[in-house]
C-alpha cells in the first residue's frame, strides 16, 4: 500500500520544539519533491514547507521562515520539519504529501499520497 504516515506530533509550550517525521511506505521518497501542509481549526489546508527530489532546494510560508527548517534523509525515505520557537498559531494538524508533477518546489505541483496527519498543539 502506497502511503505517507506522518508522526512526532503533540502538545508542547510556546516557545518549544518538535520534530516531525514524514515516512514512507510501498514507495521511495526521493523520487519527489515533499511538502508539509497544516490545517488549523475553522481553516483552509495551508502550505507550510517543501523540499525538492535532491533536498537542495527548501521552500517555507513566511509565518514559519526562520522557525521551522524541513529536511530529508532518503537512506531512512524519511522527511522531517524541525520547529522551533512554536507559536500558539502554529496549532494544527500537520500533513505530508508528495508532488507527482513537480520534484523542484517551483512551478505547477500535483500534491498526492497524503498521510492522516500528526496534531500539533501550542498551548500553556
Amino acid at each position: 500500500q502506497v502511503q505517507l504516515v506522518e508522526s512526532g506530533g503533540g502538545l508542547v509550550q510556546p516557545g518549544g520544539s518538535l520534530r516531525l517525521s514524514c515516512s514512507a511506505s510501498g514507495f521511495f521518497l526521493d523520487y519527489y519533491a515533499i511538502g508539509w501542509f497544516r490545517q488549523a481549526p475553522g481553516k483552509e489546508r495551508e502550505a507550510v514547507s517543501c523540499i525538492s527530489k535532491s533536498g537542495s532546494t527548501t521552500k517555507y510560508a513566511g509565518a514559519v521562515e526562520g522557525r521551522f527548517t524541513i529536511s530529508r534523509d532518503n537512506a531512512k525515505n524519511t522527511v522531517y520539519l524541525q520547529m522551533d520557537r512554536l507559536k500558539p498559531e502554529d496549532t494544527g494538524v500537520y500533513f505530508c504529501a508528495a508532488d507527482i508533477e513537480s520534484s523542484s518546489c517551483r512551478g505547477p505541483s500535483t500534491w498526492s499520497y497524503w498521510g492522516q496527519g500528526t496534531q500539533v498543539t501550542v498551548s500553556s
